[in-house]
C-alpha cells in the first residue's frame, strides 16, 4: 500500500515515542529525531508505510544502541494478556457461533498497541471491544476454505496480541497452524521471544518472517518464509502494518484488524476504530 502524507506525522511521533524509551539523553533524542526527519523528506523512495517505519527506528537503534526499545512495554502487555486470558476462553465457551467469537477476540487483540497508544488500560477497554461487531466480515470465503484446509498461517503483529491469537490458534487446531514473527525487535511487534511466552507454542509452530520490517513486505521475506505462506491453505494477516505490505501482493489473504488510523480506515472504506475480516477478493481480480 503507498504511502500518505497522513503516514509521515504519525511516524514521527512514533519515533520521538521510541527516542524517549530508549535515552533519557536529550542531545541523543535531538539526533534521532534529525535524522527521522532527513528520512521522512525522502519518503518517496519507501515501498510502504512499514518500509519507512523501519529505517527510522533502525535511527533509534543506532544512535542509543539499544536493540528493543519497547522490551519493557511488550512483557507488560503480555503480562496484562495472560492476565485476562481466563476470560477471553470463558467468553468463547458462552458463544454460540465460536468461530466467529474466536475470530473477533483475535482481531480484539489488536488494540494491544503501543504504537498507537502505550498507556492502554487493557482490562479496562476489552470487554467492550470485544462485544463490537466486525464492519467486514469475508466469513463465507473463508469457511468454504475451512471445509478442505489442512495448514493455516497467521501473520502475526503486536507483542500483546499473540496471546489473544493463541484462543484462535486453539479453537482451529484441527489445522496445522504456523505462525510467522518478525525476524527481530522492531517496534512492539511479537518476535519468537513473545509468541513463545504468550503459549502459542502449544498450538502452532512458530517461525519467522526473515523480515525486519513492522509488516511482512514479501520482497525481504526468507525464502521458508514465502515457501510456507504460498502452500498455506488457509492465510490470516493481523493488524494494519500486515495490510499496508500485503494488501496488493495478489496472495489470497483474509487480513484481521482494527482500522485505528483514518488512512486504513479510508482504504478499507469503514469507520475509523472499526473491526475488520476481508478477503481481498478485489487485489486478486486486478492481478488476473
Amino acid at each position: 500500500m503507498e504511502i500518505f502524507l497522513d503516514c509521515l506525522p504519525c511516524v514521527l511521533r512514533q519515533v520521538l515515542e521510541a527516542s524517549r524509551m530508549a535515552t533519557v539523553k536529550t542531545e541523543l533524542q535531538e539526533k534521532i529525531m534529525e535524522e527521522s526527519i532527513r528520512i521522512l523528506a525522502d519518503y518517496k523512495r519507501y515501498g510502504c508505510s512499514p518500509e519507512m517505519g523501519r529505517a527510522v527506528h533502525r535511527t533509534v537503534k543506532n544512535i542509543t544502541g539499544i536493540l528493543d526499545p519497547y522490551e519493557k512495554i511488550k512483557e507488560r502487555d503480555i503480562k496484562a494478556a495472560k492476565r485476562i486470558s481466563p476470560f477471553l476462553e470463558r467468553f468463547l465457551q458462552q458463544k454460540q457461533n465460536t468461530l466467529y467469537w474466536a475470530l473477533k477476540i483475535a482481531a480484539t487483540g489488536n488494540i494491544i498497541d503501543s504504537a498507537i497508544n502505550n498507556n492502554l488500560n487493557i482490562e479496562n477497554c476489552i470487554e467492550k471491544e470485544l462485544e463490537k461487531e466486525f464492519s467486514i466480515y469475508d466469513i463465507e470465503a473463508f469457511e468454504n476454505k475451512l471445509q478442505t484446509a489442512k495448514s493455516l498461517l497467521i501473520i502475526g503483529d503486536n507483542a500483546g496480541e499473540t496471546v489473544f491469537d493463541r484462543v484462535l490458534a486453539k479453537h482451529l487446531s484441527h489445522l496445522n497452524i504456523t505462525y510467522a514473527v518478525r525476524s527481530e525487535p522492531i517496534i512492539n511487534d511479537a518476535t519468537a521471544k513473545e509468541a513463545f511466552d504468550s503459549g502459542l507454542g502449544k498450538y502452532a509452530e512458530i517461525v519467522s518472517t526473515g523480515c525486519n520490517i513492522p509488516g511482512a513486505v514479501l520482497q525481504e521475506c526468507s525464502e521458508e518464509f514465502i515457501d510456507i505462506l504460498n502452500n498455506a491453505d488457509l492465510v490470516i494477516s493481523k493488524g494494519q502494518g500486515n495490510y499496508e505490505a500485503l494488501s496488493d501482493c495478489g496472495k489470497k489473504i483474509f487480513f484481521l484488524l482494527k482500522a485505528k488510523c483514518p488512512v486504513i480506515s479510508e482504504k478499507l472504506n469503514v469507520s475509523l476504530n472499526d473491526y475488520v475480516f476481508k478477503y481481498d477478493e478485489e487485489s486478486l481480480e486486478k492481478r488476473s
